[in-house]
């Protein structure tokens, strides 16, 4: 009961015209982000930061969930009609959307993606609101040793599934925690890192670090392999669905919600899994299993529910526990630091006003999100045509004006070309972005988790482990590590039909990979070494 008024309470707030007007904008520019190919929520977000400094913190955390739901919504509307995923999470959604577009159906598959997504979202923030709570109660009991063991883990489980291999992540993680210790040491006050500059003393600015990563990153990689061409559209027609339609959808919308929510609240949970997991089951329970790889409805309303119904888990463990499992979600969490909030468990009991209204923002945004995504779905496509030097002329001006206007200080800007070179080169040799943001969020709040352990033990390193939960955690950590190569080591044993299998799954990984490479997504979360081969198909694509 007691939930149920603060979430009355949380209407109250975000239905006042000031909030409903943010929101509204927040799903609109999400929406876009995630038509246009190169752009996520995560750079629109970090490009926004400075301009929230003035901004209610409610407010503003409004407008960053709209962006966060509505580039999910965007991205669907790219892989049905031209096959360009505007997100890594919608490549599932291309395989069957499209053929549906090329086929006449481009407006039922807009819809059934618009309403599962409605459907999903709007369950999985239910499921927020129930789960949100109890797992404060229970993180409010722990300790520092088993809050720096969840952390850690969060790091392991992060930089272990990115990347195309467990070394690159790693490496770029070793990266985010090198940057995050940049400043002044909390307890003895001595310089870290800072080579005797000056700016540097008061550490990084997480605004300037996400801007530069994010958004400095992305236009250099697309400046080195830029195409001008418009994408061709197809006449998508008023968004429809018949009553068979209807009939194949809401299973799948239920089932794909099921898959979502748990994946995005699990560290490096994401997307792609669930929404892979459901396109897999929906083949295997359909009834029309040979409409699959032609053009089979199924295969669009279960994805796009897993893949919105992710990202309401997502909010979870950010909320909850203050872990972001995404780049999006680390940005907001960088938010929430720049205002001087303490994330984590005593969130709810500190800011009530502020999360209950968030979250009733997400009902309010789903709800706007599907109002404009079905009559609007032909103009996002027509976004496609803005000619790429234009649309990153324009990133590389507002990231430079944001980074600038921090700290009003030229030392920023030089750290924004720095900083941003760093983003470059980590697309250019495979290294997954989200590992180094998590390092420079999460690395100085796990600094700070060791020192407690350790004052409380005395120094004494067994102190790490002096919590039941804390051991758990390390044991699951081990087995995430030692599984990988266990597994190896009995396929290598067996020897048989291994080189035949691993040849299956490469191929299937590069046919799934496919549809991405017109349309970059969200190049933050999307391995960068897949994007040579994206622009190398974009560019036979242009030429036929």
């Amino acid at each position: 009961m007691e939930t149920l008024d603060l979430l009355m309470g949380g209407f109250a707030s975000a239905l006042t015209p000031v909030n409903l007007l943010f929101a509204f904008a927040g799903v609109i520019l999400g929406t876009a982000v995630g038509v246009l190919p190169g752009i996520g929520p995560a750079m629109a977000v970090a490009l926004l930061l400075p301009l929230t400094f003035g901004m209610e913190t409610s407010s503003a955390l409004i407008m960053f969930a709209g962006i966060y739901y509505g580039g999910m919504y965007g991205g669907s509307t790219t892989s049905i009609l031209l096959n360009t995923p505007g997100e890594s999470a919608t490549v599932i959604t291309a395989i069957e959307g499209h053929k549906m577009a090329k086929a006449g159906r481009a407006a039922q598959a807009l819809a059934t993606a618009a309403i599962g997504s409605f459907v999903a979202g709007t369950i999985g923030t239910a499921l927020l609101v129930t789960v949100a709570p109890i797992v404060v109660k229970f993180a409010v009991s722990l300790g520092a040793p088993s809050y720096f063991a969840i952390m850690v883990l969060a790091l392991e489980t992060v930089t272990a599934v990115l990347g195309s291999s467990k070394i690159r992540g790693f490496a770029a993680l070793g990266l985010g925690l090198a940057l995050g210790l940049v400043g002044m040491d909390p307890v003895s006050g001595q310089q870290r890192l800072t080579f005797g500059f000056a700016p540097l003393v008061d550490g990084l600015d997480i605004v300037v670090v996400a801007v530069a990563i994010f958004a400095i990153g992305e236009a250099l990689w697309i400046a080195a392999h830029l195409r001008t061409s418009p994408a061709r559209t197809i006449p998508v027609g008023a968004p429809w669905m018949g009553k068979e339609d209807w009939k194949r959808s809401w299973k799948p919308w239920l089932r794909g919600t099921a898959f979502g929510f748990p994946f995005g609240a699990l560290p490096a949970g994401g997307a792609e899994v669930p929404t892979f997991l459901s396109y897999v089951t929906e083949k295997k329970l359909s009834k029309h299993p040979e409409e699959f790889g032609h053009g089979a409805i199924e295969g669009v309303a279960g994805p796009e529910a897993a893949n919105n119904a992710s990202a309401a888990g997502t909010l979870t463990p950010m909320l909850a526990l203050g872990l972001p499992t995404n780049a999006t979600a680390a940005v907001m969490l960088a938010f929430l630091t720049m205002k001087g909030i303490q994330p984590g468990p005593l969130l709810f009991e500190n800011e009530p006003d502020l999360v209950w209204a968030l979250i009733a923002s997400l009902f309010i945004g789903n709800t706007l999100l599907l109002l404009i995504n079905l009559p609007l779905a032909p103009l996002w496509a027509k976004l496609l045509k803005i000619p790429r030097p234009y649309l990153y002329a324009g990133i590389l001006f507002f990231a430079t004006l944001g980074a600038f206007s921090v700290n009003m200080q030229v030392a920023d800007l030089w750290l924004l070309l720095l900083i941003g070179l760093l983003g470059f080169a980590l697309r250019r040799f495979g290294l997954p972005v989200l590992p180094l943001i998590l390092g420079v969020i999460i690395g100085p709040m796990a600094e700070e988790q060791l020192r407690k352990s350790f004052q409380l033990s005395a120094g004494e390193v067994s102190g790490l482990w002096s919590e039941p939960l804390a051991v758990g955690i390390y044991v699951l950590i081990a087995i995430l590590l030692l599984l990988p190569v266990v597994i190896s080591s009995i396929r290598r044993k067996r020897g048989t039909g291994t080189a035949d299998s691993d040849a299956l799954l490469a191929g299937t990984a590069a046919e799934t990979a496919k549809p991405v490479l017109h349309g970059t997504g969200s190049a933050s979360e999307q391995e960068p070494s897949a994007k040579r081969t994206e622009h190398t198909n974009a560019a036979e694509s242009d030429e036929s």
